[in-house]
């Protein structure tokens, strides 16, 4: 790729000077979400600059390009190396897979996915949701209480994947356990990104090292849950995603798959599964709190739907639309997957301007769902925008919560479920308010997560 440093008429889009990136590579790895709003702000929806001041990168949040990437010519780009590198960490599944690999495994996957197996998977998920309605309810017995939502939503989101995953086999200390692995695994593996100039150090102390034997503890664990299903498979029965994967055979040789790829393929629904429902869980009961005429909206719709004294199940789910509209514009407004990328497998074109074999794309879909040209009043909570003929539409391409395209995430309705039947069921039984001064600034990871400690007030309603 062209690694020139200032804008001249050859480029084919605006760049960052490239010093100019490297002096604030710091401020950039400490708030990227403000500094690349700076830089569209400035210099327009597509802009060139340097990752860490020395990688060319294009980023972008225009619906367009996006779309000509992530559909009209997806077979012209492929996720970078800076998804490829997980793969050191948590193994090739379809997170980090690619080419007709990538293909193969999706088509012996996807029927873990379809509507009759998901039916079967709510009854997890309503049972974990009925777990932390009990926990909070002792929690407040004597009155409102404080909640870290993070922390909570991530014990449930992983409760109700792992359980998925690996049925009810799996306790408590190992679920957390896993969990803390690929929290730690995460957070290192974007430093190692944002500040590749740290890298030496990072080698000179162990850090990778470290990392490297906590993916290494993850896969063990995983196998072990394996190859105790394997021993067990004849003695009972199971319907879970991990027997799923068992059972799969491939259409061209009649086989499963092997130890190490169920190990990579467990690894990345463990990893998508849970990291993006706690975020938009997190983000959605925030908001909830923020918004409590939200909220009581949810609460009326259950009544009209005879939903008040019972959870739903699944085929009722869609009796509840304005609860799925409040889920839809917490993943406008924080989408949990906030930028992806893609790198350009030979020479293309775009509106007439060239793409160099190579080029680096970064999109910007937080960018993107708070583009003020794509949204009226872009950073206000308006759920009605997902309203049924709701005007002006939902832009085309300018609203990606799980991406677009082939490689659109295979969990989608598995996140949208889980996430409607836990806001459901919370809504029934407490409300929610916010406390003064609640740190609300996100913190941008593989995944947009919220700030440490973000604190909400829960309250059983009489």
């Amino acid at each position: 790729m062209d690694t020139r440093t200032t804008d001249t008429a050859a480029e084919p889009f605006p760049w960052v000077p490239r010093w100019r990136t490297l002096l604030s590579s710091v401020a950039m790895a400490r708030d990227p979400i403000g500094n690349l709003d700076r830089a569209h702000a400035g210099r327009g929806d597509t802009v060139g600059m340097h990752l860490g001041g020395i990688r060319p990168i294009i980023m972008t949040r225009d619906p367009a390009l996006a779309q000509h990437i992530l559909q009209k010519n997806h077979r012209c780009y492929l996720k970078s190396d800076l998804t490829h590198g997980l793969i050191r960490y948590i193994g090739r599944g379809l997170l980090t897979n690619e080419g007709a690999d990538w293909l193969r495994q999706r088509r012996l996957i996807q029927p873990g996915f379809h509507r009759q197996r998901l039916a079967g998977l709510t009854r997890l998920m309503q049972a974990a949701a009925e777990e932390w309605t009990q926990e909070l309810r002792q929690r407040t017995a004597a009155g409102p209480a404080l909640v870290d939502i993070h922390e909570a939503m991530t014990r449930v989101a992983f409760r109700i994947i792992a359980q998925a995953t690996f049925g009810t086999s799996m306790g408590d200390t190992e679920r957390e356990r896993l969990s803390t692995i690929l929290t730690q695994i995460q957070a290192f593996y974007v430093r190692t990104i944002r500040q590749p100039y740290l890298r030496p150090w990072w080698h000179l102390t162990g850090s990778y090292r470290y990392h490297d034997a906590l993916s290494q503890e993850l896969r063990e664990l995983v196998r072990g849950y394996i190859r105790r299903r394997r021993a067990a498979s004849n003695s009972q029965p199971h319907d879970d995603l991990l027997q799923m994967l068992l059972d799969a055979r491939y259409e061209d040789t009649g086989e499963p798959m092997t130890e190490d790829r169920l190990l990579d393929e467990a690894n990345i629904l463990l990893l998508a599964g849970h990291e993006t429902s706690a975020n938009a869980l997190s983000w959605l009961f925030y908001l909830l709190a923020a918004h409590p005429e939200a909220a009581a909206k949810v609460r009326a719709e259950l009544q009209s739907a005879g939903l008040a004294n019972r959870p739903p199940v699944f085929d009722e789910l869609p009796r509840l639309p304005y609860s799925l509209q409040v889920i839809q514009e917490t993943m406008r407004l924080y989408p949990p997957a906030w930028i992806l990328d893609r790198v350009a497998l030979e020479e293309d074109e775009f509106q007439g301007q060239r793409i160099p074999k190579g080029t680096l794309f970064s999109i910007y879909l937080y960018g993107m769902h708070r583009h003020p040209q794509l949204w009226a009043e872009p950073d206000e909570f308006r759920p009605g925008r997902f309203a049924p003929h709701a005007q002006p539409p939902v832009p085309a391409y300018g609203y990606l919560p799980f991406g677009a395209g082939p490689r659109m995430c295979i969990g989608n309705h598995f996140a949208l479920t889980e996430i409607q039947l836990m806001l459901v069921e919370t809504l029934r039984h407490f409300s929610i308010e916010l406390p003064p001064d609640t740190a609300s600034v996100p913190v941008p990871l593989i995944t947009l997560r919220p700030p440490h400690g973000m604190l909400l007030r829960f309250q059983q309603i009489q």
